[in-house]
């Protein structure tokens, strides 16, 4: 569906809505707030109950951006006010913001009512607070320096198996590798910063430089390969793009690449077939592709798409392969947009035999910047028929990322998870090691050198090549009020890394 069409359906569905809400029935019938804010909000994303934001939040920021969505502005308001020139022309060409209101202004008044009456006014507390010993012995620490420079923004972090290579990309536009001891081996200046790396055996990485990291519908994001004299463009014109993988979608023997944009408003998720740019194939036409897993999840012998869609309607999707380039969507899980979903994994968590979901959610760059207390870390059992259901769940604000292995070597996985949120009331718990402990029972630590950075991406890999999994986590500190507040908290060190050796061998032979 071209996008266009897409936006003048969603306006096709709201006035559908405003005519059932004109209805005879309703003269007899009042529809009320609550049923006026299901109508609307399902035309764009799941439904988001009050309680799940205060009172200030809804009244100051989330309700007065519905409202542009849905044609109401107020004198001198305006959608396109912080934007540039040309992107607010590339926005209003969307027809995202109506320049007309599609909805009366009573029912208006009763949708903002509902949701100010019935929020809390302070945000709602986790029914249970964590016990988390700040004591973990699993891991030493070590930070690392990379350029000198004064304040973090590691877009990745990223380990090449092949070569001992660990990649470090800065949101300055710079591209590190370093070896297994963390010394610097070679930079490149890059277009904008990478966000993902593709390795190819006997050929150099091949870098998706995301275009903007603040949110934007300029399609600046490009795919380049790396050798030591030049980078050769390989395409652009990318919306945003956020995740690349490889695999032979359909079984021609030739590796396609398949590429989530991510996008602001717009985005998709599309293979390439063999890697070409002319010969695109979208699967998702959506803003918000965050991350693919290539798996043959119905077990049929073709290779399936899972992605998580962090915008609008988001969730986790399943991409069935039909075969002849035919894909099924289906959504294996689904939230409120406040859930800010921020990475999986599919792995086979219960050793079943069937592949189950580890998951973060606490993207809490938006309008709603508040402490959620559905943020944090959850898994997902499958019930062998490929139905998800949640089994366990870590609170943790701002959660951006969550890893599922075998770190103590034990047996069972374990989970490393990582926070990017900046107000942390003890910043060391900006990193959450879950030791499993059977039953889905975990015991969560964290080290205190945690403290010393925001923490975006992580690697897990074997760094110092002894047969345990190690970690690597990225800092990004966005403003300068971000390192302010670490500097109150009596923080005065900023790496770009913090290197987590797994001490399993020395814990194991005590």
């Amino acid at each position: 569906m071209k996008l266009k069409y897409f936006y003048t359906a969603l306006a096709f569905t709201f006035l559908v809505t405003v005519l059932i809400g004109f209805s005879p029935a309703s003269k007899t019938s009042p529809v009320t707030g609550e049923t006026l804010a299901k109508q609307y909000c399902s035309s764009c994303h799941l439904f988001t109950a009050p309680d799940l934001l205060d009172k200030k939040t809804w009244k100051e920021n989330v309700l007065p951006n519905m409202g542009w969505r849905l044609g109401i502005r107020g004198v001198n308001d305006s959608p396109y006010a912080a934007m540039e020139p040309d992107e607010a022309a590339i926005v209003e060409n969307l027809h995202v913001y109506p320049t007309t209101p599609i909805i009366s202004a009573s029912d208006w008044k009763k949708i903002v009512d509902y949701y100010v009456t019935k929020a809390p006014t302070t945000v709602i507390a986790p029914t249970s607070a964590p016990i988390i010993k700040n004591n973990n012995r699993q891991f030493f620490s070590r930070p690392v320096f990379i350029d000198n420079k004064q304040a973090p923004k590691t877009s990745m972090v990223k380990y090449n198996e092949q070569t001992g290579t660990l990649y470090v990309s800065d949101a300055t536009n710079e591209l590190y590798a370093l070896d297994a001891n963390m010394h610097l081996q070679e930079t490149w200046n890059t277009p904008s910063a990478v966000v993902d790396l593709l390795f190819e055996k006997n050929k150099e990485p091949k870098a998706l430089c995301i275009g903007s990291i603040a949110p934007s519908e300029k399609k600046e994001g490009l795919l380049i390969s790396l050798d030591s004299t030049a980078q050769n463009a390989s395409f652009g014109g990318l919306a945003r793009p956020v995740n690349i993988e490889k695999a032979d979608i359909n079984q021609d023997g030739k590796e396609d690449l398949i590429i989530c944009q991510f996008g602001n408003h717009t985005g998709k998720i599309s293979w390439l077939d063999a890697g070409d740019p002319r010969k695109e194939n979208i699967l998702v036409y959506r803003p918000g592709a965050r991350k693919a897993e290539i798996v043959d999840l119905n077990k049929d012998g073709k290779l399936d798409v899972v992605v998580m869609m962090a915008q609008a309607y988001e969730g986790i999707y399943y991409l069935e392969n039909l075969g002849a380039g035919k894909f099924k969507e289906t959504p294996l899980v689904k939230f409120p947009p406040v859930y800010g979903v921020s990475y999986f994994e599919m792995i086979d968590f219960n050793k079943d035999g069937f592949l189950d979901i580890v998951m973060s959610n606490g993207d809490n760059w938006d309008i709603s910047r508040v402490k959620k207390r559905f943020h944090g870390v959850r898994i997902l059992l499958n019930d062998k028929s490929n139905h998800f259901k949640e089994s366990y769940f870590f609170p943790m604000y701002g959660a951006s990322k969550a890893v599922a292995r075998d770190f103590d070597g034990d047996g069972d996985l374990d989970i490393a998870a990582i926070s990017f949120y900046d107000e942390l009331a003890k910043p060391e718990q900006g990193f959450i090691y879950l030791e499993n402990t059977g039953n889905m029972q975990f015991t969560a630590s964290s080290t205190p050198d945690a403290a010393n950075g925001k923490w975006l991406t992580m690697e897990v890999a074997d760094i110092d090549k002894d047969g345990d999994a190690d970690i690597v986590l990225g800092s990004f500190i966005y403003t300068f009020t971000e390192m302010t507040q670490l500097l109150l908290k009596g923080i005065e060190h900023f790496p770009q890394l913090l290197v987590l050796t797994n001490n399993k061998n020395s814990i194991n032979n005590k």
